[in-house]
């Protein structure tokens, strides 16, 4: 495993913000979901930045939640409605860090963007994707939501209510379409993209970026941002300690033959 799950360097007046798990395409498990809280906090108090980069090593920017490796052991309270909320709740507030830090997050995605690495993009103020990627929400297919409702607030309602009903992935030239991301561009232009941007974004006043990310938060929480998120929370905790069919055959396929075995079985389904 990665000895530093998260890194955290200055470029200039630009902060940046390392997942560091590549051999688990950055996918999150406890300790590095800490460790991201503390590189958070550390990137937003630091007074020689304005701007924050938030990045992943490795072929891919974060598959969302580790399901099959270093990740919370449910087993002894995998049907308890009450502990799930509490889990998730933990994670809505890690995953929405980027949207209240006082600096502008800038997301910078290549390879996949799943589950809670998609949300955790969508949370950030800006995003630019590599043409390799792949954005999109999967736990519907395996009878769970991620509980962080943001996709309709940045895509609009119909939008949305695809991409999470059916679990579909979408390229970044699609995702750029719904307005998900802010541009597309090579995957090998994507760190030198990245940077000249976030230097650009750097020369307006670090007041000038405070003042106007929070009044667009304020105006969101008036909206009822805050409470949706919130409410979705509260609504899906309960699916994730719910017994269906479907996760009872994944689950046991997992058992049985793994992971991979399970995830190969439940995506045959979608392509018929």
């Amino acid at each position: 495993m990665t000895e530093t799950l998260v890194t955290y360097e200055c470029d200039g007046e630009v902060g940046i913000v390392s997942l560091n798990r590549p051999e688990k395409l950055n996918a999150i498990s406890p300790a590095l979901r800490e460790a991201a809280v503390d590189a958070f906090v550390r990137a937003d108090d630091d007074e020689a930045t304005c701007v924050v980069v938030l990045r992943g090593e490795g072929r891919s920017f974060c598959v969302g939640y580790d399901i099959g490796g270093t990740g919370t052991d449910t087993s002894d309270w995998r049907h308890d409605a009450l502990k799930w909320h509490s889990h998730l709740d933990d994670c809505l507030r890690f995953e929405m860090m980027p949207w209240y830090m006082r600096k502008p997050v800038i997301a910078s995605v290549q390879g996949h963007a799943l589950g809670g690495g998609c949300e955790l993009a969508m949370f950030c103020d800006l995003t630019i994707a590599a043409d390799n990627c792949l954005f999109g929400e999967p736990e519907a297919r395996f009878c769970e939501t991620g509980p962080a409702m943001v996709m309709p607030w940045i895509v609009g309602y119909k939008r949305a209510r695809e991409l999470l009903y059916f679990g579909d992935m979408i390229d970044a030239a699609r995702a750029l379409d719904l307005g998900m991301i802010n541009r597309s561009v090579p995957l090998d232009a994507l760190h030198h993209e990245t940077m000249a941007y976030a230097r650009r974004l750097s020369l307006i006043g670090r007041e000038t970026l405070s003042a106007t990310k929070l009044a667009i938060s304020r105006g969101a929480d008036a909206a009822g941002f805050r409470s949706a998120m919130q409410g979705g929370l509260d609504v899906l905790a309960p699916l994730y300690a719910a017994k269906t069919p479907i996760n009872t055959e994944f689950e046991q396929i997992v058992r049985e033959k793994g992971l991979g075995k399970a995830l190969a079985w439940r995506r045959a389904q979608f392509e018929v």
